[in-house]
């Protein structure tokens, strides 16, 4: 896969060992700066919070967000407590640091007086393959494989982690919809991630409501389902980013989020914001489902704005950062 994505380039595999955390942890201490001696490489880059201790060239780090600081009700303590140690030791030992967002950059210097010259800003972008406004046969592909015929939708397309807040969601989308002749479905895609409390909360929806939990979907469905949709929620009590928002902007979808952490930097006037209890989720999706002139203003605000976050402006800020670190010759 690598290798075509960079036919130039060497490209050389981990061992299939480090598909295991343990295992991986090992191997980022031990033989990854082996490696990268062998290799002559003047710039070691770590992409999910760790990096080795100790190597022969500059090391930099990607930190994707803070919440293990800001949100820590939201992990378990174990996760929680080994995260919030990694993110400290990389800010010690990286050249660099690499961040998506300038809310992540700033909460990484209020809470643990990171140095803010050494960390870079790399926003995310949307793969305009799968994420673009939908045709009309991908609206209609989509709403076949769900079996919702002609019925109406609120989307969220995610991980279902504490974080997410996706039972305050049901409960919210419930109610907002409870009383209507023709109430919209509520379809939660995604597989990743488990939050006990979603069951609790799918138990406690009336009958007459519909609410869909279909999984992973197919690539090629992403764009119509995220377009197709009536509003795209996604009441999360924090992220380092906010790429589902963004991805649901460059499909289209109105978009109703939270305006915590980095959400705003994401989405700015181009989406409609929410607190995350499940009263204010009800109160400001009805408001939405209510008024079509809105929706369709922030569809198009958003699929305006998301075409300023691309992937390729995001390679350039890489670049940058690890030229920047590969001239320190920090070790």
């Amino acid at each position: 896969r690598y290798r075509r994505l960079l036919p130039k380039a060497q490209v050389i595999a981990a061992p299939a060992a480090v598909a295991h955390r343990p295992a991986r942890l090992a191997w980022e201490q031990t033989s990854l700066p082996m490696l990268a001696q062998q290799v002559g490489a003047q710039v070691l880059h770590s992409p999910f919070y760790t990096c080795p201790l100790r190597a022969d060239c500059s090391v930099t780090v990607t930190i994707h967000d803070a919440t293990f600081f800001t949100e820590p009700e939201h992990y378990e303590r174990s996760r929680r407590t080994f995260f919030r140690s990694a993110i400290r030791t990389s800010i010690r030992r990286a050249s660099r640091v690499i961040v998506p967002s300038n809310a992540t950059r700033d909460e990484l210097v209020r809470l643990l007086d990171a140095d803010r010259s050494a960390i870079a800003v790399a926003y995310h972008g949307a793969d305009q393959r799968a994420f673009h406004l939908p045709s009309p046969r991908e609206l209609a592909k989509v709403r076949a494989r769900l079996g919702l015929g002609d019925l109406e939708y609120v989307a969220f397309l995610g991980a279902k982690e504490p974080r997410k807040n996706v039972p305050s969601l049901i409960r919210g989308w419930a109610r907002a919809v409870a009383g209507r002749p023709q109430p919209p479905a509520l379809v939660i895609a995604g597989g990743q991630g488990h939050d006990d409390e979603i069951d609790k909360a799918m138990a406690e929806v009336p009958s007459h409501l519909r609410l869909l939990r279909p999984g992973f979907l197919p690539s090629g469905d992403l764009a119509g389902f995220l377009g197709g949709a009536l509003v795209a929620c996604y009441p999360s009590y924090g992220e380092g980013f906010g790429l589902p928002i963004l991805e649901a902007m460059a499909c289209g979808g109105p978009v109703l989020t939270t305006p915590r952490l980095s959400l705003p930097e994401v989405g700015g006037d181009a989406v409609a914001y929410t607190g995350p209890n499940p009263d204010e989720i009800a109160a400001d999706l009805t408001a939405l489902l209510d008024d079509e002139e809105r929706r369709a203003v922030l569809s198009k605000a958003g699929a305006h704005r998301a075409r300023d976050f691309t992937w390729e402006s995001s390679a350039e800020a890489h670049l940058e950062s690890w030229a920047q670190a590969a001239m320190s010759g920090t070790c």
